[in-house]
Formats: C-alpha cells, structure tokens, sequence
C-alpha cells in the first residue's frame, strides 16, 4: 500500500474514531457502519438461533491448525509478544504478586535482542522468514494424517495479520515473509480436498498488548518508556488505553469496552472473510462487543450463503455456550457428556507457538483424546506446532504420521459418526456437559455410532490384558434394544469368540492387536 492510501486510512480511522467515541449508549450504536451482505440472518440472537450446523462438519471430526507466526522465532513458546513487556516490577496476575526480575520472556529478549524499549515486537517481526516453509508438502502429510479440515490462524493477539491486508500495513505481504500466508494455506488445503478455516484472535489485542506501553518499574532503565509507546508504531501495538477502556483487574476478560476498537474488529473480521471466504472462522474468545459480534456473525454467515447459491455451509467457533447459534469451542478441554449441540476442542501437540525443546504429546494420547471428543458429538480441531522457518520437527512429523497410521485402521468409527446413548462406560466419569482437562480419559470404553444406527463402534481405550467386557451391551439390562448379531476387531481379518451375556457383552481377547493405542469394536445388532 503506498504511504498517502496509509495516511487516508489513518485519518479516516481517526474521524470515524471521534465521531463514535463522542457518543454513548445508542447514539454511539447508530454511529457505527456495521454493514451485512443480505440474507436471512440478522444480527440478534432470535435470528441466529435459526442456524444449521452442516454435514461436513459434523461428519469431519478431525481438523489440523497452523497457529504460528512471528512470535514462533525466540523459540519461548507462547505470548512471547506481550510477555517481553513484563519487566521488573510487573505484577504477576497469577499470584497477584510483583515480579522483581521480571518474566522469563522478558528476561531471554533482554539477553538476545537488547531491551524492549529500543528492540520490540516490531523488531521481531521481520525476522520471521518462513524459508522452509512448505504448504503444499505439509497438507499433503495432515491428510494423510486423517484431517478433514484445516484452519491457518490470521492473526494472533500480536495485532500483525498473516494476510494481504489493506486495513494494516503490518501483514506478512509487506514484511517477514513477504508472503499472503492464508492465501497460500488455502491454496493448499483446497488441492487437498480440505475444508478451509481461519482463526482471528484480535478481540483480545486491544488489552492483551496494553503491556507495550509500560516501561521497567525498578533497574538501571526505570521509567523508560517500551517502544509501544512510539507513536510511528502505534498501529501495531495500539494506542494507550483510556482508563475506562480496559479491566486490568480481570486479565481473563480482556474485553474492551471502547466503540472505536469494536469497530476496527469488525472492519477488520469482515476484510477477511470477504477475501478469503473461508468454511470455517474461529474467534479466540466469546463472541465479542454484543450488537457488533452479532452483526458480525450475521454478515459471515449471510456471504457464505449467497456464495454458496442459497446453501448454509459456514461454521462460526467462540468460546461460549452455542445454544444452536455457532460452534462451541473449549480450549483444552473436553465438554464432560454428550452435548445437544455439534462442539468443538480445540488444543496442541505441544505449545501454542514453538518452543525449544518442548515435549509433544504422543499420537496415542491425540487419539484418545480424538475418541473421547467423537463419543461426546464433538470435533478435534489440533494445532500441530511449526518451527519459526516453516517446518515441523522430526519427533512432530513421526507423531502426526503415527496418528494417521492409527486413522488408517479405525476410521470409520470416527468419520460421519453420531453419538450413542451413552458416550462410554467406566469409572471416574465426568458431569454432563462440564469442560475437562484434555488429558487420557479414564473410561475404559467409548462409543459412537453410525448414522443409521445399525453400526456401534466400541472403542477401548488401551490393548487388553484379558477377556473384554461390555456391560452397557448386556443381555439383560443393557442399552442395547436388539441382540448383538456380530462383533469384529477393525483393523483385523481375525474371526472373534464373543457372547453377550447376561451381565456383559464379552469378547474374548483378540489373538492380535491391529494398535495397541485404541481398538474399535464394531458391533452390530
């Protein structure tokens, strides 16, 4: 973009700023531009209730997510971009205590870049390079992996957009990459035959980047102010919060309360989607400032609709309660029982962005958790952690392909299957419909079900050390409304020795175990 389109941007944001700003209550509602391409869905929650969670979603149950940026290159994992701003004498919000030495971010920039209020973020930025990166070469492995759709995040709460912006100079078109890294993703991903997602996690920035604006409160650079506080940078960093804007009080909701900020977001989430009109758009948050995130909503799923000649295909993921109006996503964690609504963890192999020498979770404990999800009528979205040049690690790459392997065999007790009436049996379970961590379930067995319902997938949860019993398919008392008419191993040619009993569906431990992470029964009446 050149600098006088820049500069138009600029002070038309700053009018249109004013005049909102110089408002409350619905006087400052009506001054903001919240247009909605036409459709049937209006910005209120009667309106949106009317949605239809799509077939392709609910029959994908595993997506692959590229949440990786320039805050991948110190290699501190996540939030580096905020948290090189908490120096000495910060208080840390955890235990509500002043930190003397300041975070472990802070602490590694300081050693490897120079202090934050000469070297920043900005500063970091350009040297994201992405020189491995592969797309092509990296969907090809999450396919073969068993993804059915994948989701690039488009910004993080850096503020810096991994698009060809023409709302923001700070994209990776005009600098680190010089790369349209959504652009490509879909590119990829659509060759594929995946559906396509984008994460924006911008809703937060306003607040989450506040920090930019301090300086050290003790040290040799007491009082000297971050380089957050530089004007010429303030469209990366945001300008400093009015004392109104923002709750420091309550960092878990990072929400701010300013017309101007909802109105960026929104011109900003409406870019995105109307250039890369994407199957699904995740929101890192609740869905965000009331009459805005509606209209929002609304538009998003009214574009889709019009290009997809009248078809409802779009799926919307924030961390609230749905009611039938979106997809519910829990961050690291598992909804407790079988929800009404379709759902969705989303969760990482690792951290959020890179960090150096972490250790992976292992394809066993993904697919458990993936079962786990499945039985529950939700969806896996898993971030699959990139190095700063683009690439995965090797220990990362033998994880995703150990997931596909283990997909290979099972997947038709996963793909395009429902919830049965229960979602597994065991001990320790979980009340209905509570989030949980997103570590091994501790029932032995989960269940789900074809869409006919002919078909009950049984899967255990470890190999069996002896005979396997089923007590939610017993003769007498069980769930079961038929008699078992046949039970098979996926994965083996192995004839099984079965009896459904009075007490207990039993199977008589397979002479040969197809995975020892997880075995599908398949059971049929």
């Amino acid at each position: 973009m050149k600098m006088n389109a820049v500069m138009t941007v600029i002070v038309f944001g700053a009018v249109l700023a004013a005049s909102v700003v110089a408002q409350t209550g619905d006087e400052g509602k009506k001054a903001m531009n919240l247009p909605i391409t036409k459709g049937p869905f209006e910005a209120n929650d009667a309106s949106l209730g009317n949605y239809k969670y799509p077939d392709w979603f609910r029959d994908a149950k595993f997506g692959i997510w590229s949440h990786w940026g320039p805050q991948a290159v110190p290699g501190c994992g996540d939030w580096y971009a905020r948290d090189l701003y908490l120096g000495p004498g910060f208080i840390n919000r955890r235990n509500n205590k002043v930190s003397e030495k300041g975070s472990g971010q802070y602490n590694y920039h300081l050693a490897h870049y120079g202090h934050p209020s000469g070297f920043g973020y900005k500063d970091i930025i350009p040297l994201w390079k992405a020189e491995k990166w592969d797309p092509q070469q990296l969907m090809e492995l999450y396919k073969k992996a068993g993804a059915k759709y994948f989701v690039s995040m488009a910004s993080h709460h850096d503020n810096f957009f991994l698009w060809n912006s023409k709302i923001h100079r700070w994209n990776s078109v005009n600098m680190g990459p010089k790369k349209d890294v959504v652009g490509l993703w879909q590119q990829a991903a659509q060759k594929q035959g995946l559906r396509f997602g984008v994460s924006e996690h911008l809703a937060y920035s306003y607040v989450w980047f506040q920090a930019s604006h301090n300086a050290d409160a003790t040290g040799p650079k007491a009082g000297v102010p971050y380089d957050g506080n530089d004007p010429q940078y303030q469209d990366l960093y945001h300008t400093k919060a009015a004392p109104g804007d923002v709750n420091f009080a309550r960092p878990d909701k990072w929400l701010t309360s300013n017309p101007k900020w909802h109105q960026r977001w929104f011109n900003v989430v409406k870019e995105l989607v109307e250039t890369y009109h994407p199957d699904l758009l995740y929101s890192d948050c609740k869905l965000p400032f009331g009459e805005v995130g509606r209209s929002m909503l609304a538009n998003y799923y009214n574009q889709d609709i019009a290009r997809n000649n009248g078809k409802q295909d779009a799926v919307y993921n924030c961390k609230e309660e749905s009611n039938g109006k979106w997809v519910r996503d829990i961050e690291n964690g598992v909804a407790g029982g079988i929800s009404p609504y379709p759902w969705q963890t989303d969760t990482s192999i690792g951290d959020w962005f890179y960090r150096k020498g972490q250790k992976y979770r292992t394809a066993g404990e993904v697919v458990r958790m993936l079962i786990d999800i499945v039985s529950k009528n939700g969806n896996l979205l898993l971030n699959v952690v990139q190095t700063p040049a683009g690439d995965l690690e090797p220990d990362v790459v033998e994880i995703v392909n150990d997931i596909g392997a283990w997909m290979d065999i099972n997947k038709e007790g996963i793909y395009s299957t429902r919830p049965w009436k229960v979602y597994g049996e065991g001990p320790a379970m979980p009340a209905s419909n509570t989030p949980r961590s997103t570590e091994r379930p501790s029932e032995k067995f989960h269940f789900t079900t074809s869409k006919d319902g002919t078909t009950l997938y049984a899967f255990e949860m470890a190999a069996p050390t002896g005979e396997v019993r089923i007590v939610s398919l017993a003769r007498d008392g069980g769930l079961a409304e038929k008699p078992v008419a046949s039970v098979d191993l996926l994965g083996s040619d192995e004839k099984l020795k079965w009896k459904q009993e009075a007490g207990a569906l039993v199977i008589q431990k397979p002479a040969k175990i197809p995975n020892p992470e997880a075995l599908a029964y398949r059971i049929r009446f």
